[in-house]
Parts: structure tokens; C-alpha cells; sequence
């Protein structure tokens, strides 16, 4: 799922592309991600993009007469910049926004339709729309604090939660918490002073450093090709590959269609965390170290 730097790099993108431009066309090429029937969808066109905007992991464009067009990419959505009334062509096209100088096209890969084009009207309407998560970048260490201690949860989990904070999913925790040095499923009110300021200071670092190298590639080019999954990044997607840090392999749990990365000496205190699946058939062999897992291994 694209995430704060990935929206990030398409608003900087289309600020460029269609902010000052009118909005010629909407084209929807398959009826489940239109969600709203009020205002009608034409209502969009012949406006002029005066604003974009991120709202936790979506994309909003406010047009002249104050309607707002905001895009929820889920997990499969992409946004792509084609030549002037492109082609929706396959399953896989979902909408098309149509301006003088090309297209802004909407995609999804797989059979699940998640993504979605809601159309409101006014501030109010797209306020509303807003998880209610803090933006971690303008937060102080306080309200940091505050907002992942209001509810007990893991710190993936916190870091996660839309109402918590603002645009971080899977990926950019992951990151995060290797960068911190913090077990993704530590409570955070267990925290103690000095694991707070290094979980602050990452946070801000990671981001900013993966929102400054996105904003450098969408100066080159239109980001067609987002992904969670990063050749440099250290932990995310990177399964049995050496952490930068120390070099041990990267472990992982799994559940659902998600799973969390992690490095287990510099997290975890060199302990194993249990992935579900492999400890429901393992039981009690369930190896709690590295140096089990690797006896286990050599059986």
C-alpha cells in the first residue's frame, strides 16, 4: 500500500502536471470505485485543480467550485501520467481524469476492487474523510508520545493504526523500528524515556530520508512504479537477506496477507518472535533464538 513518502511523491508529481489546470473529462471505467453518488461526478469536470492534498494514505484534489475528488489507492491501487485521453484499456483501468497535457489514470492490479474515488463537497465533507491520525513529521515528542500511549498497543500496531498516526503502514514501520532498535510488538506504554526519544528520532528520520529520495525520483519522472518493496530498504520485504546493521538474516511474522520484518539481535535482544503459521506446526519446537532456529535447520 502506498504510504506518507510514496503519496508524497505523487503530489509533487501532479503539482507540476494539474495544479492550475482544468479538468476536461472523469472516465470510469469500472462502477465499484466510484463510492459516492452525491455530488454527481460531473459535476468535476470543466473545474480547475486550485489544490492537492494528503489525507492519511489518499490523494485529494480540490477543484474550483469546491468539490474534492479523493483517491483511496488501498493496497494494489496505482496512479499513472499516460499521453491525453488514454486508453482504459483491461480490467485493471479503473478511471481516467483527463487534462490538456495528458491523462491521470487510476489502476489496480488483482481481481479485489479496494480502491475507491470518493466525490465531496467543501472542507468540511473532506475533512471528514481524515482517519484523525497525527502527522508525525509537524508532531512534537509529546504529542508523538501521547498519541501511541492513548490506547495499550504494540508499536507496529500503533504505528499502523490510521486514528494514531497519519500515512505509515507496513513498510515504513518496519523501517522505523529497525532504525529504533524496538521489537515490533513491544507495548508502548513499557517504553522508557530514551526508547522514546530513539522511536521519535527514527520516525522522523526514516520518513524524511525515503520522502527526500522519492521527491529526487519524481523530479526525473512521474512515479509510475510504487512499491513497498525497496532493494535498499533494511528490513521491509527483505526475508532471510543480511540486516545492513550487523548482518544477521531478517526474520519475519506472518499473518494475514501481511507479514512484519524484522532483525532479531538488533530488536528483539536475539529473540525469535512467532510466526503464526510455522509455530501452529512446530509447537513446542518453536525455536526462541537464532542459533535454535539454526539447529532446527540442520536436522
Amino acid at each position: 500500500m502506498p504510504e506518507l513518502p510514496d503519496i508524497n511523491a505523487y503530489l509533487h508529481a501532479l503539482d507540476q502536471r494539474i495544479v492550475g489546470k482544468t479538468l476536461q473529462r472523469v472516465r470510469i471505467g469500472s462502477p465499484f470505485v466510484l463510492r459516492t453518488a452525491q455530488p454527481a461526478i460531473s459535476e468535476a469536470e470543466g473545474q480547475v485543480v486550485r489544490e492537492l492534498r494528503r489525507i492519511g494514505k489518499r490523494v485529494a484534489m480540490g477543484l474550483g467550485n469546491d468539490i474534492w475528488l479523493v483517491i483511496h489507492l488501498m493496497i494494489a491501487g496505482r496512479l499513472h501520467w499516460r499521453a491525453p485521453g488514454a486508453k482504459l484499456a483491461g480490467r485493471n483501468s479503473l478511471a481516467a481524469f483527463d487534462f490538456t497535457d495528458g491523462s491521470l489514470v487510476l489502476t489496480e492490479a488483482g481481481t479485489k476492487r479496494r480502491a475507491s474515488l470518493h466525490v465531496v463537497l467543501g472542507e468540511a465533507a473532506v475533512k471528514a474523510m481524515d482517519p484523525g491520525g497525527i502527522d508525525v513529521l509537524s508532531s512534537t515528542l509529546d504529542e508523538f508520545r501521547a498519541a501511541l500511549t492513548a490506547e495499550n498497543r504494540t508499536l507496529k500496531r500503533a504505528l499502523t493504526d490510521p486514528r494514531i498516526v497519519s500515512g505509515i503502514g507496513n513498510a515504513y514501520s518496519d523501517e522505523i523500528l529497525h532504525a529504533a532498535r524496538l521489537s515490533p510488538i513491544v507495548l508502548a506504554r513499557k517504553l522508557s524515556t530514551e526508547e522514546w526519544d530513539r522511536l521519535y528520532e527514527a520516525t522522523q528520520t526514516t520518513l524524511r530520508l525515503w520522502i527526500d529520495r522519492l521527491h529526487a525520483e519524481a523530479e526525473r519522472q512521474f512515479p509510475e512504479k510504487v512499491t513497498a518493496f525497496r532493494p535498499d530498504m533494511a528490513v521491509h520485504g527483505r526475508f532471510g537477506k543480511p540486516c545492513p546493521r550487523c548482518g544477521e538474516p531478517i526474520q519475519r511474522i506472518r499473518y494475514a496477507d501481511n507479514e512484519t520484518n524484522y532483525c532479531a539481535p538488533c530488536q528483539t535482544d536475539g529473540k525469535l518472535l512467532a510466526d503464526r503459521a510455522l509455530s501452529r506446526l512446530l509447537g513446542k519446537d518453536w525455536p526462541k533464538t537464532l542459533a535454535e532456529l539454526d539447529e532446527l535447520k540442520a536436522r
